[in-house]
């Protein structure tokens, strides 16, 4: 599988983005996202394919983009549809169904037929679930790091807290990743970011975040 490259993937970030202001929000998380991964899977030693990881958590929230109104707003109601409304860029770029995957399959630790018809989720009725193990990653590396205003890093602890509301099924998966994982060190991939891209890069101004709606 031809994978694209770093720079071909800001391009498409570029293409999709509804402004400077939500692409820098996006793309500078799954920059982040994408550092995590790669430190968890330096640790890995288990094969997994490193490209096709730094590929996967790249774009993984592409489909964010499509939920901006014309008035820059995020559409939070339908944010849930994000990973399916991502799957369906990458697919209508041309890109196989492993790579659409990372979009589709990455939110919380897994959305299940159950979940969407206990909860009306507004998503075709289907199983999101990370099977490869390197969607496996790029799902458990995006837990620490959120779009919030203002963006911040979570802990596995506070992940593992947050996502009990959702059950304690939910909760067992999320520790089930972090014992083949490990955690991240949240610090050191904060401080390589900030020296790759200077302090607070691709990071707005938390008023200019209120205004895209990104409060979550």
């Amino acid at each position: 599988m031809t994978l694209p490259t770093p720079q071909e993937i800001r391009a498409l970030h570029e293409k999709y983005a509804p402004g400077q202001e939500a692409l820098d929000v996006v793309y500078t998380h799954c920059e982040i996202v994408s550092r995590i991964a790669e430190q968890l899977l330096a640790r890995d030693g288990q094969g997994l394919d490193a490209d096709l990881v730094r590929a996967g958590a790249l774009l993984h929230d592409i489909g964010v983009y499509r939920l901006f109104d014309d008035a820059g707003r995020l559409d939070h109601g339908n944010y849930i549809r994000h990973g399916v409304l991502g799957h369906e860029i990458l697919r209508g770029e041309g890109f196989p169904e492993r790579l659409c995957r990372f979009c589709s399959c990455h939110t919380g630790v897994g959305l299940t037929r159950h979940d969407i018809r206990e909860q009306g989720l507004p998503l075709p009725v289907a199983d999101y679930l990370a099977e490869s193990a390197e969607e496996q990653l790029v799902m458990y590396a995006d837990k620490f790091h959120t779009k919030s205003t203002p963006p911040k890093f979570l802990d596995a602890d506070a992940y593992a807290s947050h996502v009990r509301k959702f059950g304690e099924d939910k909760v067992t998966a999320f520790q089930a990743l972090r014992a083949r994982f490990g955690e991240p060190d949240l610090a050191a991939v904060e401080t390589a970011h900030e020296d790759a891209a200077g302090p607070a890069a691709g990071i707005p101004h938390e008023a200019v975040r209120a205004r895209l709606g990104l409060e979550r």
